[in-house]
């Protein structure tokens, strides 16, 4: 029986379907953790397929693939290095499982199934996965070691079972996403299990985008006590090694990193950035354009490219027509040339009245309304995707959640893009982002420290300026109203009449629900953006088109 075993936590970055990339990263992080002298290395949930796979689980060459990897990465461990705890999809039985396996001396030595399939906002595992039996600890050189996955250890349950059937420590691989408040809400969950069981445990996370989730890794473990044992930085790639001593019988974290987590302002930052530098990489895009209007949105999507991809891969354009500012138009080029992109001026004149031209017999005796607005956003987003085509950059789209819950935004025009790495921040939250990285250089992000908005554009009254002296205020509430009704009906459920007790005009919230299930069609059709809050649009929040619901006393 030994009493000291070191534990590498591979808190990495995998690719969805790229079982031969992921098995090779799987290989040069144990050559790490072997060089780092530890006993056992643990990767993430699913880390073999990528998560999450969605319905690639379903086909069986997928799944022979999966295991393929798995059992030639099972060989590797014959050379007496670290053993290997793996997520892995896992077909046996006719049933497709979401699996861990133990891998040491050559060979797979225990598999273990994921019981608690979660079937909520971005998870729908139920369909594609069968739940697995209640486990009990495998063991592993002479230590018996628990290992629920991710979803098993927020009800007491599966960790329950573990400590009847004589774990000693948990060891839990996480596909956990991120959301702002999620570090809270884990670590309270994990103290919860580790009061329960009085077992001590390490929570190893992803890391890394994937469609519109985003992985942050800040992976942890705590000692039997509940006191932290060990705490891995926020989205950062890492091997690290964490080395636990067995006294009375009792496992305890002797050493560890204890990085710091950081503001939450910062970690939405990086969100983003993580989560639009990973869509274009792992999508195989060598560049991203975008409009630079003079505006916040634009302004802020700009810096996001920039920190994310380095200022040589972001275009900018400018697309004026007859309402277009001079402060707009030198407020975009300040911003341009603060980032050091590419900035281009493309005239829309011309274009837009070759539309109105046309439409004009179809038009004649209707005065000019909303129409003539939208042409403008449409041929600015058609200009837009033939730069994208043409030079092969991805158009980023850059409409913020309170647009986007409303309304305000054009089909085929301005929603027109790739990916929207602000798709699920308020405005309010969009400006307060805007000035904190005026403020701050995060980590990782390739942009220049010092002011990268131009303060101007922080300023001036938001304006889409598609009619003469436009604000976004002739149309919508001001925006610190507007987006504490928006976040009382999206994220928290709440009614008109609730909404309204805050102290919220009713006929304000009336008008502001009505807004936000009409727009549910322009939604539909928008890019992916990166998940923020707890309830997005897109996964988590799927409402039907076709809907005559409203919250009206009867």
């Amino acid at each position: 029986m030994i009493d000291r075993l070191s534990i590498a936590c591979a808190q990495l970055n995998p690719v969805v379907g790229d079982i031969a990339g992921n098995l090779s990263k799987a290989r040069a992080a144990r050559a790490e953790a072997a060089r780092l002298g530890a006993d056992l290395v643990v990767f993430t949930e699913l880390f073999i397929s990528g998560y999450p796979p969605e319905d690639l689980v379903l086909r069986p060459a997928f799944q022979r693939a999966c295991r393929e990897a798995v059992e030639s990465l099972a060989r590797d461990t014959f050379d007496a290095g670290p053993a290997v705890i793996v997520g892995t999809p896992w077909h046996e039985d006719i049933k497709t499982y979401n699996a861990v396996c133990l891998l040491d001396e050559g060979r797979i030595t225990a598999t273990r199934f994921k019981v608690d399939l979660p079937n909520y906002g971005p998870f729908d595992e139920k369909r594609v996965f069968a739940p697995g039996p209640l486990p009990g600890p495998v063991s592993f050189r002479g230590i018996r070691l628990g290992i629920p996955i991710c979803e098993d250890i927020w009800d007491e349950e599966v960790v329950e079972c573990l400590e009847e059937t004589g774990a000693e420590l948990l060891i839990v691989p996480n596909g956990s996403p991120w959301w702002k408040y999620k570090h809270d809400l884990r670590l309270n969950v994990a103290v919860q299990r580790v009061t329960e069981s009085g077992l001590p445990m390490v929570y190893v996370n992803q890391l890394g985008g994937q469609d519109e989730l985003v992985f942050d890794g800040a992976s942890f473990g705590l000692n039997a006590d509940r006191s932290l044992a060990f705490q891995m930085p926020a989205f950062e790639e890492a091997v690290s090694v964490t080395t636990w001593q067995r006294t009375g019988g009792v496992w305890r974290c002797v050493a560890g990193p204890m990085a710091r987590l950081e503001e939450p302002e910062e970690l939405i930052w990086l969100a983003c950035v993580q989560g639009l530098r990973d869509y274009v990489e792992k999508t195989g895009f060598p560049s991203v354009l975008l409009g630079l209007s003079g505006g916040v949105d634009s302004a802020i999507c700009a810096a996001l490219s920039v920190d994310a991809l380095g200022a040589g891969r972001v275009h900018c354009v400018m697309l004026p027509y007859r309402y277009t500012s001079n402060a707009s138009l030198a407020d975009a080029a300040a911003c341009a040339e603060a980032l050091g992109v590419r900035y281009d001026v493309v005239p829309i004149a011309e274009p837009v009245d070759g539309f109105l031209h046309a439409l004009a017999p179809i038009f004649e005796g209707r005065l000019p309304d909303v129409t003539e607005e939208n042409l403008q956003s449409r041929a600015r987003g058609t200009i837009l995707m033939a730069i994208s085509n043409k030079l092969g950059p991805m158009l980023v789209t850059t409409g913020n959640k309170s647009e986007m819950s409303v309304g305000y935004s054009t089909l085929y025009g301005d929603m027109n893009g790739g990916f929207n790495p602000i798709k699920d921040l308020y405005k309010t939250e969009v400006y307060r982002l805007a000035r904190w990285r005026n403020a701050h250089r995060p980590k990782g992000c390739l942009g220049p420290a010092g002011t990268v908005i131009p303060q101007n554009i922080l300023t001036k009254a938001p304006t889409a300026e598609l009619r003469p002296g436009q604000t976004d205020q002739d149309s919508l509430p001001p925006y610190e109203i507007l987006d504490d009704i928006l976040e009382s009906l999206v994220e928290n459920e709440m009614s008109v009449a609730e909404i309204a007790a805050r102290g919220h005009d009713r006929g304000l919230v009336e008008r502001v629900e009505q807004m936000l299930n009409v727009a549910e069609y322009k939604r539909r059709q928008a890019p992916p953006g990166v998940k923020i809050t707890r309830k997005n649009f897109g996964r988590d929040r799927r409402y039907p088109i076709v809907n005559r619901f409203r919250d009206r006393a009867l």
